[in-house]
Formats: C-alpha cells, sequence, structure tokens
C-alpha cells in the first residue's frame, strides 16, 4: 500500500481496474513529496489546458537548482506518463514502484537520479470517459488521445504546436536523461505478449549508443522481465495484416518523443502494453520493465556515461549526416509467440473479416525487419543563418539549448541558398499541419544580404543532430516539412499578359537562345504550345523581372570557416 496517503480511498485507482484523475494523481504527488524528502514535484510549466505539467525527482538534491545541477551530472533516467491517457499503464505502474521504493527497501545507495512526469497531456487526462478506446481491456476510465488542441502530443516533438510540448523541453533538457521511457498500451495485432517494446533504429544511432542499447541493454532486459512472468518482444510493427507475414523495427523518427530523445544522444524506450490483456496485468508488466531498466542502469551507471561521452564526440567529428532512411529489403527472422487466424464471413457486413483464435497459440519463426537504410546523404556546413523573422523557428531552436549567435551588423557574404524546386504535400490535414515529403532542392552559392539581429547557428555544438534535423529541409521532420517556411513558396509579383507581351518579344529578339528554349519546349509539349500564359511565364522566369526570392527557404548554410567577421 502507498504510505501516508490521506485519501485511502486513491489506493484503489492504481490497484485494481481503476486510474487516478489527473486532479487526484497530482493529489497523490503532492502527499508524497510533503511525506518524504527523498521526492520532489516541480511544477514546471502549463499545458494547452490551463494547469500546469509536473516532474516528480526521486534521489535528487531537494532544491530545485541543485537537484537539476545534479541530474544533469549524475546518471538520470525520465519517464513520460499519460502522454495518451488512455494508455494510463505507466500512470499506476509508477505509483506502484514509488511505493516499493518507500517501504520495500529500494532506496538503495547508487541508485539513479529518477524523474517522472505523471501526466504530460493534461487536456487528454481532464476529458475521461469509458468508450473511447473500444479496442481495449480496461481500466474502467480514462483519459483521452488528443490534447486541450485535439493534437496527438506524440507528433508534437519537433513542430511544438503545444504549450506542453515547450514544457517538456524546459523539463528534458533541465535533466539531460541519460535513459528515456515513455509509456503506452498498443493498438494492432492479437499475440500472445503483454508487453511490447520500441528502441531507436539501431543504423540511426551514434555506434556507441547502438552496441549498448541493441547488444546489451535489451538482450538483459529482454531476459529479466521474462524472468519476472512477462515475455518481451519488439513492438509488433506488422509488414502486412498479420504477424506470420512479419515485422518490421518501427521508425522513430524526431516528431515522436524517443526519436526526439534520440538526437540528444539518450538512450530511448516506447513501452506498448498489449490492449486486449487485462489493465491489472499491463500495468504489472510495465512496472516489470521499469524496475528492470532501473536496476540495469544502476549497475551500469558508468558504461552509459561512457557510451554517452563517446557519442558526443562522434558527433562532434562528423562530416556528414545520413537521412531519408527506408526499410531494408534484407529479412531476418524472430521467435515469436501469436495465435493462428483464419478470414471468416463477418455477420456484419457479410465480407471477409479477420479473426484470431486464442486457443490456438503457436511459436514459430516469422520474417523480421530490423535494418534500415540512408536514402540520402549530407556534407554537414559550418554552419546555418536564419533571418531574425524567422520567430516561430528561433523560439523553437532556443527552447532546445541550441546556441544562436546574433549577427550585430549589416553584411553581404556568400551563403548556399536551398531553393525548393518541388514537393508533394499530404491531401488532409495531419497534426494541423500538412505535411511535405518528396522534397526536391537546388543548392546554389550567392551573396545573401545578412540583417543586423539575424543568426548564425554554429553546427559544432552539442544539439548537432537536432539542429540539422529541423534546419535541413529535406529532413522527414524539418521545419520546411512541418510548413515553417510555406509564405517562402507563394509568389508574391506577377503580370498582366498583355502588357507583358512587348516585354516578352524584347527579350527573344534580345536573347536568341531563349527564344531557341522556348521554341524547343512547345515542339515537345503539345499543352505548353497551347498556352498564352505558360509559355509567357516561361519566358518572364528567365527574366530579370521574375523575383530572385521565390522558393529560396529564409535558411543558408555556410561553408567557410573565415566568413564570421559578421559578429
Amino acid at each position: 500500500m502507498i504510505a501516508l496517503i490521506a485519501n485511502l480511498s486513491l489506493l484503489a485507482q492504481f490497484e485494481g481496474n481503476t486510474t487516478p484523475t489527473y486532479l487526484e494523481l497530482i493529489n497523490i504527488y503532492e502527499e508524497l513529496a510533503e511525506e518524504h524528502a527523498e521526492i520532489e514535484l516541480y511544477s514546471m510549466g502549463m499545458s494547452d489546458y490551463g494547469l500546469p505539467i509536473y516532474v516528480c525527482i526521486l534521489n535528487g538534491k531537494q532544491d530545485s537548482l541543485k537537484t537539476f545541477e545534479f541530474a544533469r551530472q549524475s546518471t538520470t533516467i525520465l519517464i513520460n506518463n499519460g502522454i495518451h491517457p488512455g494508455e494510463p499503464d505507466g500512470i499506476n505502474a509508477c505509483l506502484i514502484w514509488i511505493n516499493d521504493w518507500i517501504e520495500g527497501g529500494k532506496k538503495q545507495k547508487g541508485m539513479p537520479v529518477i524523474g517522472i512526469i505523471p501526466a504530460y497531456n493534461v487536456g487528454g487526462m481532464m476529458n475521461r470517459s469509458s468508450t473511447s478506446r473500444a479496442n481495449q481491456n480496461g481500466p474502467e476510465e480514462y483519459g483521452f488521445r488528443g490534447n486541450a488542441q485535439n493534437l496527438d502530443l506524440n507528433r508534437d516533438f519537433i513542430k511544438m504546436d503545444s504549450k506542453n510540448m515547450f514544457t517538456f523541453s524546459k523539463i528534458f533538457h533541465g535533466l539531460d536523461p541519460d535513459v528515456f521511457i515513455d509509456t503506452h498500451v498498443s493498438n494492432g495485432a492479437d499475440y500472445q505478449y503483454t508487453l511490447t517494446y520500441i528502441a531507436s533504429v539501431a543504423d540511426r544511432m551514434a555506434p556507441s549508443i547502438s552496441k549498448l542499447t541493441h547488444d546489451k541493454l535489451l538482450p538483459d532486459l529482454v531476459k529479466c522481465v521474462g524472468e519476472n512472468g512477462f515475455g518481451m518482444v519488439p513492438y509488433v510493427n506488422l509488414l502486412k495484416e498479420v504477424p506470420e507475414d512479419g515485422m518490421s523495427v518501427f521508425n522513430d523518427l524526431p516528431r515522436y518523443s524517443m526519436g526526439y530523445a534520440s538526437l540528444f544522444n539518450t538512450i530511448s524506450f516506447t513501452v506498448e502494453t498489449h490492449m486486449l490483456k487485462p489493465f491489472k496485468e499491463r500495468t504489472q508488466a510495465t512496472l516489470s520493465f521499469l524496475d528492470e531498466t532501473f536496476k540495469w542502469v544502476k549497475k551500469y551507471k558508468k558504461d552509459i556515461e561512457a557510451a554517452r561521452t563517446e557519442a558526443f564526440l562522434y558527433d562532434k567529428q562528423m562530416t556528414n549526416f545520413s537521412y531519408n532512411y527506408r526499410l531494408s529489403d534484407d529479412r531476418d527472422s524472430l521467435l515469436f509467440k501469436g495465435y493462428e487466424h483464419t478470414y471468416e464471413k463477418s455477420d456484419v457486413s457479410g465480407l471477409e473479416r479477420l479473426k484470431y483464435h486464442r486457443d490456438q497459440p503457436f511459436e514459430k519463426f516469422i520474417p523480421y525487419a530490423n535494418r534500415y537504410d540512408a536514402k540520402d546523404t549530407l556534407d554537414l556546413p559550418y554552419g546555418y543563418i536564419i533571418g531574425k523573422q524567422c520567430v516561430d523557428v528561433i523560439e523553437r531552436l532556443k527552447a532546445n539549448g541550441v546556441v544562436l549567435k546574433e549577427i550585430t551588423h549589416d553584411n553581404r557574404i556568400d551563403v548556399e541558398k536551398m531553393k525548393v524546386i518541388d514537393f508533394t504535400s499530404v491531401k488532409k490535414p495531419y497534426e494541423g499541419h500538412f505535411l511535405h515529403n518528396n522534397l526536391e532542392l537546388e543548392s546554389t552559392v550567392d551573396k545573401v544580404q545578412l540583417k543586423k539581429g539575424d543568426f548564425f547557428i554554429p553546427i559544432d555544438q552539442r544539439n548537432k543532430r537536432f539542429i540539422v534535423s529541423t534546419l535541413e529541409a529535406g529532413m522527414p521532420d524539418s521545419y520546411f516539412a512541418w510548413n515553417f517556411f510555406d509564405s517562402y513558396l507563394q509568389q508574391k509579383e506577377y503580370f498582366s499578359a498583355y502588357v507583358f507581351e512587348d516585354i516578352a518579344k524584347d527579350l527573344l529578339d534580345e536573347n536568341p537562345q531563349l527564344k531557341a528554349e522556348l521554341e524547343k519546349k512547345k515542339l515537345e509539349d503539345v499543352e505548353f504550345a497551347k498556352s498564352q500564359w505558360d509559355q509567357l511565364y516561361f519566358i518572364y522566369k528567365k527574366s530579370a523581372y521574375y523575383e530572385p526570392t521565390h522558393n529560396i527557404l529564409p535558411v543558408f548554410r555556410l561553408y567557410k570557416k573565415d566568413v564570421v567577421h559578421f559578429f
């Protein structure tokens, strides 16, 4: 039982098939912090709902400034609960673990600093029901996936549309966790396991972190959690419709919590319990994962610290950056415990439906795609320049600890410009944006007029991966992809055809090569040959009248180290 909680009726909230409301949860943490000096609770900032987001620190220094400084200098774990409040297993599991920590003698010397965000999605926590997750077996009531803005906060870690994420970045960078765990409940196929996990894509990680995570930590966790009675496999990310057809490693892009954390060389996991297992069993499985991770981190502190130090050194020496990872065609195999399935006639639609048979369990090897290959590679610049008008981007860079150097006077220098040639966008809004992809860029070296107050961002800093992942337009979660630079994609000046006709004739008379290009285009493109506007626009785009800034992004690459005299 949780010690010293005044309202004993709350005990059932995390020991049975119920989970606390947001206000009940924070009340529990406040009472724990009041009664135990080793437990600290800090209000870290607001959520979109208008209520604060808290972080609970165990094994800190009992003082906010000293605690966060101590955490950064120590081996630290951060657990994020309730990002999807309909998936509250981690909320309950952390309360049970704290109780055992208080009463069961787990306050051992040498334990890591543990940070727990009791509930990240406050708005979703306040929006409780018993029906929003039709596929899930308990608890009786739970929160909602969307936050107060109806955002899925586990897609918001780069774009930062929510106040929640600005608060999270304060927590994350304040603690600089060595290990990060985000707790979830899965949707998808049916299978025997209660617990699955997502680890960062090995091919994208710094070698030292990748090796420690995949060669040491994960095998140990699988073994120890299994000995606790919970078999554990990678997240069941299906290649087709059923597990027998194969699974793949989940691509943890930085829009997701663990992909974001991985940009800072933090060992990161998402824990996914199985929706169809009872809530109490799911909670115990999550508790087992957390407990075994805490014990492993305590045992291998020096290895973790060494791996992260080596990873940041690796990043510092990194001269090119691979991106746009695609699942490899190579296939391994994975021993998997599932259920046989059939396709039967639906009583609802009369069409074929999938049905799993729990009375027919199997254990067999299935195809497993566990490698990713980088499609593109970028030679890293010396740094970037961004216009001071890009206030939303600058605000997000600063929130993530990026060092920006303000340019002190106007200057004109050579930079590499990024010009957008072509791209596609999703057809419907995705998390409040029309996400761009399939980008075609053209890079040219040219002079650009810098303004006093623009910013230079040196690439040689600790947040190197974050900088490149957000400022390089071709990255899958770049600020360009998330629509921060859309205004630069719209042409502002045009022409009236009847006026430009005479100008176009003079341009063709003065430039025989342009005239030849026009005639060639007309021969090759029947529709072009029929369109007066298309032909005039063809000439216009190749003239001095066409605006030179159209499709030029306000982020420039700087490659020359000696061009720093604008400070």
